[in-house]
């Protein structure tokens, strides 16, 4: 407290310089200066909406690394003038200088990560949190009090094991974690995008190698970061071990569901544009991740269905050999009907319909001799199961109902005879 007192008196007392005053207020007009030329030169992103994606972009970035700029220019200026004018040394105007420098290098690092991890809020949030850690500690060393900072930091500790954790070592780790982190995460997009353009690849194995590829990078990056700061790995084997005790209890469905995600992904047995059904479940699968496959049906509900129960249960994949499948419509006719006339008749009407295939042709059966009528049975193929079996199911009724009724031919509905009795 006694350095930090001296430090205190010292600063108050060179506040009371009329040269330290006068390099306030120069520092305090360029920093307004600034905002306003920032404002007055340099488009809100807002007004240009119809322009391109790339103007946007060029925009934003500018807006963000003007301020800085702009203010380090007007200092520049200012320090000459003053030094011809007053002479002597500045003393605010260097480190003032010094922050804008950092402020402008931080600001670019954010901006370029924030356009190469696309979706990456977090990571572009944590990096902020990062840079404001970064420009702290030039203030702080530009103050002079970042010795005594770091001090106390490290007097502030616990003992792990052999292993002594003091928070000015836990925030060295952090910064180098998250550092070594982008630089993985950096190496694993260039992975994905050439994984991506391998079209000899298949996609399945294209996902499966990319998260691979992603988690590998991640734990090296981690196991490499954290002894760079002087933090032993063994001390870890505590958490590791209560980590291995939840997996084991607590976490079963969880990793089953991703041990089955990668089984799936390398079996090949469901692919994205497959149409399934599992249990009461059924739609065209849009999306696969480790832990739950999407199922999107006609009506555009999309159904979660956890990995473990597509690999544990019996999976109807309409496409995963051929995608054209078979469908029964069931049709009655009276009885004195020309049997093998009716047949003809549904087999062309069949034919009429855009979504049946000619080839297998449809086909017409009879199946058996009910209370009411013939039964009769058509066959037919399409090939897009993804859009449904309703549409087709209702052109073929129709086109069965208009031939019918030209060719005479009725389809029996239940009659009942009731008979009165004595009376």
């Amino acid at each position: 407290m006694t350095a930090f007192e001296d430090w205190l008196l010292a600063a108050l007392k060179m506040l009371g310089l009329p040269q330290v005053q006068m390099e306030f207020l120069l520092l305090g007009v360029c920093l307004l200066l600034a905002a306003g030329l920032v404002r007055l030169l340099v488009p809100a992103q807002r007004t240009a909406a119809a322009s391109s994606k790339a103007m946007q972009l060029g925009l934003g970035g500018l807006r963000r690394l003007a301020f800085p700029v702009i203010a380090l220019i007007l200092l520049l200026v200012a320090r000459f003038f003053m030094r011809r004018l007053v002479g002597g040394h500045s003393v605010i105007l260097p480190g003032a200088m010094t922050l804008l420098l950092a402020m402008l290098v931080l600001r670019m690092l954010v901006f370029a990560l924030q356009h190469t991890f696309s979706g990456g809020r977090w990571l572009v949030a944590s990096m902020r949190v990062v840079a404001i850690l970064v420009w702290l500690t030039v203030a702080l060393h530009l103050l002079g009090v970042l010795p005594d900072v770091i001090a106390l930091l490290d007097d502030i500790s616990i003992t792990v094991g052999k292993q002594r954790l003091s928070l000015w070592l836990l925030l060295q780790g952090t910064v180098s974690v998250a550092f070594t982190v982008l630089v993985a995460l950096w190496i694993g997009g260039l992975v994905e995008d050439r994984l991506r353009g391998a079209e000899s690849l298949d996609s399945n194995l294209r996902v499966v190698f990319t998260r691979l590829s992603k988690a590998l990078l991640l734990v090296v990056a981690v196991l490499v970061a954290l002894p760079m700061v002087g933090i032993d790995l063994t001390t870890l084997s505590v958490f590791s071990g209560a980590l291995g005790v939840g997996l084991g209890f607590g976490l079963q469905k969880i990793a089953s569901n991703y041990v089955s995600g990668f089984i799936i992904l390398l079996d090949h047995s469901i692919k994205l544009g497959s149409v399934i059904s599992v249990e009461s479940n059924r739609g065209e699968v849009t999306r696969i991740t480790t832990r739950y496959t999407v199922l999107r049906d006609l009506n555009g509900v999309e159904a979660i269905v956890p990995n473990e129960v597509l690999v544990g249960s019996v999976v109807k994949n309409e496409s995963y050999t051929d995608t054209r499948v078979r469908h029964a419509l069931p049709v009655q006719v009276a009885y004195g009907t020309d049997l093998e006339q009716a047949l003809a008749i549904l087999e062309r009407a069949a034919l009429g319909v855009p979504r049946v295939l000619a080839d297998p042709p449809p086909q017409a059966f009879v199946v058996a001799f009910a209370d009411s009528g013939i039964n009769l049975q058509l066959g037919i193929w399409i090939a897009d199961p993804q859009n449904g079996i309703l549409s087709v199911q209702s052109d073929v009724n129709l086109a069965i109902w208009r031939a019918f009724r030209e060719a005479d031919i009725s389809i029996p509905f239940p009659q009942r005879e009731v008979r009165m009795i004595g009376g």
